[in-house]
């Protein structure tokens, strides 16, 4: 079973609402058997006397399994489908915690689309397994094999003519199975692809509207609708033709024991009591044969979705904790670089040999063209990626033997891609301390430059805001990331490009701010503009992921080197924007 069989170690934490269901299913099933029995002995009994007393009490005995049969199947169904949403209800639980806690490597390798695909798609079709596929799946086992001993019990030579197409059937349906369920993987991959495709391009509507790519955007919807189109239809067609298959041979086994039945009945070597009883046995085990294609489609379905859903389950967490690690308490926030080199791809290494240290206090300003390994350098801070060799190391020790929660708690940081939840502003600012005051969270934006703002708004700080900070300008939305870093009062803060949307009035304010830091934290500094940079205690000039120059402003000046070309570039840039 595989992937299934892992996903049905979830059941047994469920137990009772199973066993509920197994009763439920077996009293049912007991009770289905009865009819028959009760229909030849009418007709081979009182029928035949004409004795209306008798009739009435069998009528009586069919009404109560009806009732039976009813009760034990509004059981059998609630506890299935309980057992299915819990079951599931744990599943998105697992899965969840589990993207919480993989590394940024593997969402830099996974589309959000994807992710949202098997959090949703290949969720549902898990639990439409676990709720009416294995409930069927149990239900036509016992059945079948109720049935069969009833209709050997009644005539074994008619019997034996009626399951004569087991063997043709039990074929087609392995034939189905070995089709199914390649087809259905490659579905639920074009169904990721295609939920993927809407998020990126949902989120990105404003884009697409500003260069009036909408027709352009119809026209890729429509080839990816399309392609789902044929992948659905690739499935249903094979779905199409071995179902039919299947009841064709139910069919031709019905005909043939009619057939020899009714032979029988007319030479007297069967009730016609017995032969009604044997066909509506039959009628039943009908049920269950056709009843097998559709849990078998169900089921590979279900086999695709849930190896997809284990495929996240099983990627490896590649930052996590280390036994015997320390709570980082008291953070000086010193930063050491040891000969640290990293890569995304072995061909392709982004910083090479990298060897530096921050003092506590200090502002450290990373400068570098663009791909030359500034953000990738501050995320190893944090251990959002491991070095492939090297060390890095915070108050003196390798920041692996810290706990990666009091770790991250110590630093405070601004990325280059600002993010904000659909949410109330002070409940951004305070997102990494939820129990801050509101004092605190003005104080916060007033480092940031931006409380004279929210304070003037009607709802103030509780003014919501859209998903990804929509309402709020490019400026306004860094501001809110530079207070939400500022109000965990951190030890080591990191500004990626921090200022590249605000204007000078508004960076001359967040950087007198920082000023007021210097001394309290170690700052960490990537900027485009050099007003942050010149403040620096040491700059750190990268190239091509090595460390090409270090020291003061004045002092790279004075170099003539790669720092001087780039605040050259910039001083006449913003001359030419002043001129």
């Amino acid at each position: 079973m595989g992937s299934l069989g892992r996903l049905l170690e979830l059941v047994p934490k469920y137990w009772l609402r199973g066993l509920l269901a197994l009763f439920s299913l077996l009293v049912g099933t007991a009770v289905s058997m009865t009819i028959p029995y009760v229909v030849k002995a009418v007709i081979d009994g009182p029928l035949v006397s004409g004795d209306l007393r008798v009739i009435n009490r069998y009528v009586l005995i069919i009404g109560g399994v009806a009732l039976v049969r009813g009760v034990t199947s509004l059981v059998q169904t609630y506890c299935t489908e309980s057992l299915a949403q819990a079951v599931v209800y744990d599943l998105r639980n697992k899965l969840y915690d589990h993207l919480q806690r993989l590394s940024f490597s593997y969402y830099d390798k996974v589309q959000t689309g994807e992710l949202m695909s098997r959090l949703t798609s290949d969720v549902e079709t898990v639990r439409m397994l676990l709720g009416r596929g294995l409930i069927n799946f149990t239900v036509n086992i016992l059945l079948l094999t109720a049935i069969i001993i009833m209709l050997f019990s009644l005539d074994w030579q008619l019997s034996l003519v009626a399951v004569a197409v087991f063997p043709f059937a039990y074929l087609t349906i392995r034939r189905f199975g070995q089709e199914a369920k390649p087809a259905y993987r490659v579905l639920q991959a074009q169904i990721a692809r295609l939920t993927s495709f809407l998020q990126e391009n949902i989120s990105g509507i404003r884009v697409v509207k500003a260069f009036g790519q909408e027709q352009a955007e119809i026209v890729r919807f429509t080839r990816q609708n399309q392609e789902n189109f044929a992948r659905s239809i690739a499935s249903s067609r094979i779905y199409a033709f071995y179902f039919p298959l299947i009841n064709l041979l139910s069919g031709l086994g019905m005909a043939a024991v009619l057939g020899v039945g009714g032979s029988k009945v007319a030479s007297g070597q069967m009730t016609l009591g017995t032969l009604v009883a044997f066909n509506t046995y039959l009628a039943m085990l009908l049920g269950p044969i056709r009843m097998f294609g559709w849990i078998l489609n169900m089921l590979q379905r279900a086999q695709a979705s849930s190896e997809r859903i284990f495929e996240v389950l099983d990627a490896e967490i590649e930052i996590q904790d280390l036994p015997g690690v320390l709570d980082l308490k008291d953070c000086r926030g010193e930063v050491e670089f040891q000969g640290v080199s990293f890569c995304h791809l072995p061909e392709r290494p982004v910083l090479r040999d990298i060897s530096f240290v921050a003092k506590p206090g200090q502002m450290i300003a990373v400068v570098g063209p663009t791909g030359s390994g500034k953000s990738t350098l501050v995320n190893l801070i944090p251990r959002f990626y491991e070095p492939d060799s090297g060390v890095v190391k915070i108050d003196g020790r390798d920041s692996r033997d810290y706990n990666l929660l009091s770790l991250r708690h110590n630093i405070g940081l601004v990325m280059q891609d600002t993010f904000l939840f659909s949410a109330g502003i002070g409940q951004n600012i305070a997102y990494g301390r939820p129990d801050i005051s509101l004092a605190e969270i003005q104080a916060g934006a007033g480092a940031a430059a931006v409380n004279d703002f929210f304070e003037s708004l009607p709802a103030g700080y509780d003014t919501q805001i859209g998903e990804r900070g929509m309402g709020l300008s490019g400026g306004q939305k860094q501001r809110v990331a530079l207070a939400r870093a500022l109000v965990l009062r951190p030890a080591i803060l990191i500004l990626d490009d921090t200022t590249s949307n605000v204007d000078a009035a508004t960076e001359h304010e967040i950087l007198q701010s920082l000023k007021s830091l210097k001394g309290q934290a170690t700052i960490f500094v990537i900027a485009q503009r050099f007003g942050l940079v010149k403040e620096a205690d040491m700059i750190l000039v990268l190239d091509q992921g090595r460390i090409v120059e270090r020291g003061g402003h004045a002092e790279l000046l004075a170099k003539a080197g790669l720092y001087r070309q780039m605040f050259q570039m910039q001083a006449g840039f913003e001359a030419g924007e002043n001129g």
